[in-house]
This record gives structure tokens, sequence and C-alpha cells, in this order.
């Protein structure tokens, strides 16, 4: 979703949605043509950011990931964990997704 999208959907304002973006709350890539800054649909769960995607971005970023390279972890389906890990994130289960990004970053 474009950035507009993302502060409508979370009913703030487009510099709040930088800010998230700055903290690491949210993370987003350039797409299409005209390279627009968007963020995943996924990341937003009942109008609000998932909760437990912050701490999992920051120990991504930590080990060197690029914004690109930890989407696409989260995006890619894992069979030990039944799905990917945005899913299990979505669920509720931070400490397994989390535990799984620390190991990856030694």
């Amino acid at each position: 979703m474009p950035l507009p999208d993302v502060a409508k959907l979370l009913d703030v304002s487009i510099t709040k949605v930088h800010a998230l973006l700055d903290e690491r709350a949210l993370a987003a890539l350039r797409i299409g043509d005209r390279r627009i800054r968007s963020v995943p649909a996924a990341f937003i769960q009942d109008g609000h950011a998932v909760e437990s995607l912050k701490g999992t971005i920051v120990v991504l970023a930590d080990a060197g990931y690029s914004d690109e390279e930890l989407i696409t972890w989260l995006f890619t389906a894992d069979e030990s964990l039944r799905g990917r890990p945005i899913d299990a994130l979505r669920e509720g289960r931070k400490t397994e997704i989390r535990r799984r990004a620390q190991t990856m970053a030694w």
C-alpha cells in the first residue's frame, strides 16, 4: 500500500507514517515504475501496525537485513512454521519468530 493509503488506514498523518518507518515499526519498499514507497498490507491489523512487527524488524535490521530482504523473509513460507513468519506474527506467535530472526543474525 502506498504511504498515503497506510496513513488513511491507520487514521494518522503521513508524517506519522514516516515516523513509524523511522522507528522501524513498519518497513517499506519502492515498487512499480514510479518507485512509490509502499508498505505490505499484512503489516496492518485492526487499524494498527502489527504489534510484534517492530521488534522483529529491529532484530533483522540489526543483523544487516535491508528492508527488501526482511520483507522477503517475513513473506516466505516455511514448512516448519506451517506458513509465513508474518502470519505467525499476526497470530501472536512473536517469540518463535524473534528466536528464528535472532538465529539468522548469527
